[in-house]
């Protein structure tokens, strides 16, 4: 009995042991990036029969059946997924922002309304040289709005590209390591400590992949983990020791796309699938710029053409161009406005092609058209950002449910140290008690 109960002790104080240092693990990786909480898992240990003992009573004490990642797959999955959605609601709504900042901020609806103020006002003095001065300075203004607007949405999508690029070389990076991470996963021992920081490995590659892409995941038996992007019946990113590249292509309007081994994909989530929203949205706004630019260039060189100027001789183009980056005042002069209609002499006070000039431009309306896109992005803008605000509160609250399941509770470790550390000392008592036992029955003589 005294030998049972020394076996009983020390196999009680190993698992306490064992337990405070898993404990103590978990104390010390409380802020490390990506540490999953281990937990000891302990079994008794099975014996039966022999002398004097009843044969289905089990005394024999305990052994440590493993140490167990507390991780939850489904919600890590739901953190990756609703990550990769809040990721690529951010990167939209910054990508949009600054395309709105670039044609606010270029000040080109207001040069548009001024311009069309100053042909007003040379209504009422068609041979006032101050005024005729005054239409091509505002010209030159708007002129300079537009090429500014069109550099300013340049500047944002070389910008929104290099940054899709850069994640592009994140994700491979990832990706390389990741089949580096299965090669090894493959390899090792159950339950060891090598598998259990491999595992740890591979999720955290996972949730930071999901931070530029969806992904979707297959473990297999031996922990290996395959990925797809571009949603269900997506195309394979890792499988096994293998990755394959994920490469991007610019399109003549700016936009981007995605290939996986040269296989088109449509990325559903991430900063990338972001970006490439910020850029198709961008490439709208930037063609309807030029249409403006365009019509406000048509409009007026071919009233200019159907009119005399000061001296009596045909209008010439006050624009050349045929986009808001293109734009330019080819017209220097005030007494090159054709103010007076064809058949008009010098100096004429007659503002009818002038009038026909306005007429037109109310037509095309390129002010209305201007504070229609800014409208449109503004509102767009608004609406991504509610988007944005709801995909990060469930991101947030996914997270906050696996970090509460997977995450160290300083807490709750400090409580478990008391707890082992009792345990430890009665399993010493045991031992103690049995070392008295032999003892005792050594002196009996």
């Amino acid at each position: 009995m005294a030998s049972d109960l020394l076996s009983i002790g020390r196999s009680g104080a190993q698992a306490a042991r064992i337990a405070l240092d898993v404990t103590a693990q978990n104390i010390a990786n409380a802020s490390s990036e990506g540490y999953v909480r281990r937990s000891a898992r302990m079994a008794e240990v099975a014996s039966s029969g022999g002398f004097g003992r009843i044969g289905d009573v089990s005394l024999s004490g305990v052994r440590l059946d493993a140490v167990v990642r507390n991780a939850d797959l489904f919600r890590q999955a739901e953190v990756r997924r609703t990550g990769a959605d809040a990721a690529r609601a951010a990167a939209e709504v910054a990508g949009l922002e600054n395309t709105e900042a670039a044609v606010e901020q270029s000040g080109v609806y207001d040069a548009m309304v001024k311009f069309e103020g100053s042909l007003q006002q040379l209504v009422g003095d068609p041979t006032s040289d101050s005024l005729r001065a005054s239409v091509i300075e505002d010209a030159r203004t708007l002129v300079g709005t537009f090429n500014i607007a069109a550099n300013a949405l340049d500047s944002v999508g070389t910008g929104l590209r290099f940054e899709a690029q850069d994640g592009v070389n994140q994700v491979n990076i990832l990706a390389s390591q990741l089949s580096q991470v299965n090669l090894r996963l493959a390899r090792a021992a159950d339950a060891s400590s090598d598998q259990t920081a491999l595992l740890d490995q591979r999720d955290s590659l996972l949730q930071q992949l999901s931070n530029y892409t969806d992904v979707t995941t297959t473990i297999a038996v031996d922990n290996t983990v395959t990925v797809q992007v571009g949603g269900t019946g997506g195309e394979t990113l890792v499988q096994g020791g293998t990755a394959t590249a994920l490469a991007m292509t610019t399109g003549t309007d700016g936009t981007i796309s995605f290939s996986v081994g040269g296989t088109a994909v449509s990325l559903v989530g991430g900063s990338l699938a972001g970006k490439s929203q910020a850029l198709t949205k961008l490439a709208a706004v930037r063609a309807n710029l030029d249409d403006i630019a365009d019509g406000v260039i048509d409009t007026v060189n071919t009233a200019q053409g159907n009119g005399r100027n000061l001296g009596g001789g045909t209008g010439q183009p006050m624009f050349s161009g045929n986009s808001a980056a293109t734009m330019a005042l080819v017209l220097t002069s005030g007494a090159g406005i054709a103010t007076a209609p064809a058949g008009a002499l010098a100096n004429s006070r007659d503002p009818g092609n002038l009038n026909a000039l306005r007429a037109a431009l109310d037509g095309e309306d390129p002010t209305g058209k201007l504070d229609a896109l800014l409208f449109d992005i503004s509102g767009t803008v608004a609406g991504r950002k509610v988007t944005r605000d709801a995909l990060q509160t469930i991101a947030n609250t996914a997270s906050v449910s696996l970090q509460a399941q997977a995450g160290v509770d300083l807490d709750q470790e400090a409580v478990n140290l008391v707890r082992y550390q009792q345990a430890f000392q009665a399993s010493g008592k045991v031992m103690q008690t049995a070392k008295d036992i032999f003892e005792t029955l050594l002196a009996i003589r």
